[in-house]
């Protein structure tokens, strides 16, 4: 408690990104039609030409900063108590998952896996999301949820079937999406045989459907509940 890894202090920047920072504005008075990735690239390009005497300079500025760092760092850590360390340690692990995540998900996206399929209730509240009363969008979803829980089985049925040929369409393009990642190399992208939906009969999937639209409402009540909080 009263301890942040806000407050840990800060590592110092590089050669380069030192020499990047204190160039910046000029290249941009120089270039103002230049884009920021086109302006970087060509500090970049200064920065390879620069002779060595000159790199020195910044080479130099790092060292000095470098050891203020780790005599900051070192003051820092020995403020900490053993629980106060644990928690920064789950903060930073914590912080590392979501960065991970995010990079696992921005990947995907590049590589064009295709969306889940959606569920009946998530068709029902994007076609009547914007007619829907409601202040805010989670008013508007509060009583969109309350009009699905009154909605008979019969008049849930055409989204109930929109979902079901939306699973069609998904597995149809992961088959053909996961074929391209084979060709890739990116078998680690694949699905397991455990985690692909067993074929089953019109049936027995006629069975199954009130079920899952149980447990859908059940799930978007609970989101509905945390977004309140």
């Amino acid at each position: 408690r009263g301890i942040s890894s806000d407050q840990r202090p800060k590592r110092p920047l590089t050669a380069y990104f030192r020499f990047l920072k204190e160039n910046h504005s000029a290249f941009r008075q120089k270039n103002p039609e230049m884009n920021n990735v086109e302006l970087v690239k060509k500090i970049a390009s200064a920065w390879k030409e620069l002779p060595a005497s000159q790199k020195q300079v910044y080479e130099e500025a790092r060292k000095t900063d470098w050891q203020r760092y780790e005599e900051q760092l070192a003051a820092y850590k020995a403020q900490l108590s053993p629980a106060q360390a644990a928690a920064l340690r789950e903060e930073k692990r914590r912080r590392l998952a979501k960065r991970r995540s995010f990079r696992a998900k921005r990947e995907l996206t590049v590589l064009g896996k295709p969306k889940r399929p959606r569920s009946g209730f998530n068709i029902f509240v994007s076609e009547n999301f914007e007619e829907s009363e409601g202040v805010s969008p989670v008013a508007k979803l509060k009583q969109l949820f309350d009009a699905w829980r009154k909605m008979s089985s019969s008049q849930k049925q055409p989204y109930l079937q929109l979902a079901e040929d939306d699973k069609v369409r998904y597995e149809n393009e992961m088959k053909s999406w996961e074929a391209k990642m084979v060709e890739l190399g990116r078998e680690d992208l694949i699905r397991s045989t455990k985690q692909r939906p067993k074929k089953i009969t019109a049936e027995t999937a006629k069975k199954a459907q009130p079920a899952k639209a149980s447990l859908r409402e059940k799930k978007a009540k609970l989101k509905l509940k945390k977004s309140e909080e």
